[in-house]
């Protein structure tokens, strides 16, 4: 389908992470060196710390280039349509445009005519390695890059359970081949602010645990993140490092958006608990270690309703 297309619009999810964006910028790079029309697009903008990675520079959030003929539309990283921020405009090209769905989410309700989703993969990236290798497609230094960002983000930098040895070979063998693992460091992990270190502590503030499941939880509110100009994405590298907490079940997070609405963000360590199934009772998903959700708030209310959500599962309860 993609030696066939004519025009092929690339997608990611909103507020794109790591692996959204390594996934798009890679397929860029292959796109360019086939000379196959295409325009990526991202609903919302890309997080400053991860402009500097390749190709993100070609990535418009310009709402005009939807109105452009695509033959094939290529969703990276997303669990569903909605996710991508522009699932009317998508589905009034269905029409004329076929979907193809890459992604490693277990909760992906496979969404695209085509549907490329490997829940034991740890990252979209290590999906699209493979996809490069079966189809013997040269990864080239800039490609390794950017798969490199998916593998090292969602893994926290090879530290949580998504960590494999295939996902380590991989990327031993993205480096070989000039994945600049340095620049990634520096963009992801090198970037803190007196803002960051300062809401951390604040969160660190608000830390409670639900008695009835041993779950530990905080929050932020959208106020916090304007007063200390933290972007929305700093928030997870918090949620991850709370989920080193010892003796609780799972950690959940709540973060205000500018929008008024509420986002989940759940981590455990435990083998028994899949965060995922509790998630989808609250309209959300993701994988067994790492899911999250979008409740409307205001916050308050919300966490009431999750806790009663999250009880009525069985999932935690002690």
């Amino acid at each position: 389908k993609i030696q066939e297309a004519r025009n092929i619009l690339l997608v990611p999810h909103i507020k794109p992470d790591g692996d959204a964006l390594g996934s798009v910028t890679a397929f860029i790079q292959f796109l360019r060196s086939i000379e196959k029309p295409h325009c990526a697009f991202c609903a919302t903008p890309i997080p400053e710390k991860l402009k500097g990675l390749p190709n993100t520079e070609h990535i418009s959030s310009d709402i005009s280039v939807l109105n452009n003929n695509y033959d094939l539309i290529i969703v990276f990283d997303s669990g569903n349509l909605h996710l991508t921020g522009i699932e009317k405009q998508i589905k009034n090209l269905n029409n004329k445009s076929q979907i193809i769905n890459i992604d490693h989410h277990l909760s992906n309700d496979l969404f695209g005519n085509y549907n490329l989703v490997v829940a034991d993969s740890c990252s979209t990236t290590e999906v699209l390695h493979d996809f490069f290798i079966h189809n013997d497609i040269i990864i080239d230094p800039t490609m390794a890059t950017c798969l490199l960002t998916g593998l090292i983000t969602d893994t926290n930098f090879f530290t949580n359970s998504s960590t494999s040895i295939k996902s380590l070979n991989i990327s031993a063998k993205l480096v070989e081949i000039g994945g600049n693992s340095r620049l990634i460091k520096e963009l992801i992990f090198k970037d803190r602010t007196i803002g960051f270190l300062k809401i951390h502590g604040l969160i660190l503030s608000r830390l409670k645990n639900h008695a009835q499941l041993d779950l530990a939880y905080s929050y932020v509110t959208n106020e916090d993140l304007q007063k200390y100009t933290i972007s929305e994405s700093s928030i997870v590298e918090i949620v991850n490092f709370m989920n080193n907490l010892k003796g609780i079940k799972a950690f959940l997070i709540f973060k205000e958006s500018n929008d008024g609405k509420i986002k989940g963000s759940l981590r455990t360590n435990c083998d028994d608990i899949d965060v995922n199934l509790i998630a989808q009772k609250i309209g959300g998903g993701g994988h067994k270690k790492a899911a999250a959700f979008i409740v409307d708030g205001p916050l308050k209310r919300a966490a009431k309703e999750v806790f009663d959500k999250i009880i009525a599962t069985g999932c935690l309860n002690k």
